[in-house]
């Protein structure tokens, strides 16, 4: 990873020196030369933001399917209704970016919204695009749902995992594992089917949970569970060895609401900020029809 960031800079170099030439040239026009070095410019860059993408997604799993998971938090129908924009954000992320988008399950809020959602964004570095969706994300807005037309405050939280297939070897024994089966429910049989095959999955030593419905039949389900456990145990273990270092280097890390990672503001004025790159689009409706590619780029180079 070392030897990819210093070549990372060493592009990034090159490109700077290469505009600084185009700037001289601008001012001592030559226009035969001038092509050529442009054309030397968009060359360079475009090797250079290949390369970019492949220093940014060099990490295990980056390459895997994404599984991502939405929950409302505290405030009843304004944030189960924000945890359903979120979901339709991602859907017209994956079809404005070539990516399927699978409804793995899907409960809908008594009034509106929904209570939780998981889906698949499948495709090539889906997961290593979408791992930094991962936390908070905060909703200001006047509120649809009070008479008064007040501002309010919601909160859903995302969660992001690698989706695996056999690439992983995580042990999980069936006498781990509690399960029940019951019947499959979603909006209108829009996003799934409704039949008695839903399979809800609990490893038992970590109370960690999943739940299945979009496929046919309770074997499939149960196999779909099973890999759905199977990449939150890898996570757990990730953020495991992650809290350890924190707690070696006497760091303290705040899991709450208020510890957003991006606020969407719809009133009084409008602006999409994350809070850690700092970057931000003053197109509200822009970034909610699914165009949120800065976004993901800014976290991905934050962390180099």
């Amino acid at each position: 990873m070392k030897d990819l960031k210093t070549k990372y800079y060493a592009n990034e170099s090159a490109i700077e020196s290469l505009l600084s030439e185009l700037d001289e040239l601008n001012k001592n026009y030559d226009a035969e030369l001038f092509e050529l070095i442009n054309e030397e410019y968009e060359e360079v860059n475009r090797n250079f933001e290949d390369f970019e993408i492949n220093v940014l997604l060099s990490n295990d799993y980056d390459h895997s399917n994404a599984l991502l998971e939405i929950h409302p938090g505290a405030g009843g129908t304004e944030s189960q209704d924000w945890a359903e924009m979120l979901f339709r954000m991602y859907q017209r992320y994956a079809q404005n970016n070539g990516y399927g988008f699978e409804v793995i399950s899907y409960e809908e809020a008594d009034e509106a919204g929904i209570k939780s959602c998981l889906v698949a964004i499948k495709g090539d570095k889906a997961y290593g695009y979408l791992k930094g969706e991962s936390g908070v994300h905060r909703l200001v807005r006047i509120s649809p749902f009070d008479a008064s037309s007040r501002r309010h405050t919601s909160f859903a939280s995302v969660e992001v995992l690698p989706e695996f297939n056999n690439e992983i070897d995580i042990e999980i024994r069936n006498e781990d594992l509690e399960v029940d089966t019951m019947r499959s429910s979603g909006a209108g049989g829009q996003h799934i089917n409704k039949t008695d095959s839903a399979v809800r999955m609990k490893h038992i030593p970590t109370g960690l949970m999943a739940f299945s419905q979009s496929e046919r039949s309770q074997i499939l389900n149960r196999e779909k569970c099973l890999s759905i456990l199977k990449a939150k145990l890898y996570q757990k273990a990730i953020e495991d060895r992650e809290n350890e270092k924190r707690a070696l280097k006497g760091e303290q890390r705040k899991i709450e609401w208020g510890s957003q990672i991006r606020s969407y503001v719809f009133c009084p004025y409008t602006l999409v900020k994350d809070h850690r790159t700092n970057y931000e689009e003053g197109n509200v409706d822009k970034v909610m029809n699914g165009e949120i590619n800065n976004f993901l780029f800014a976290y991905l180079k934050s962390q180099l």
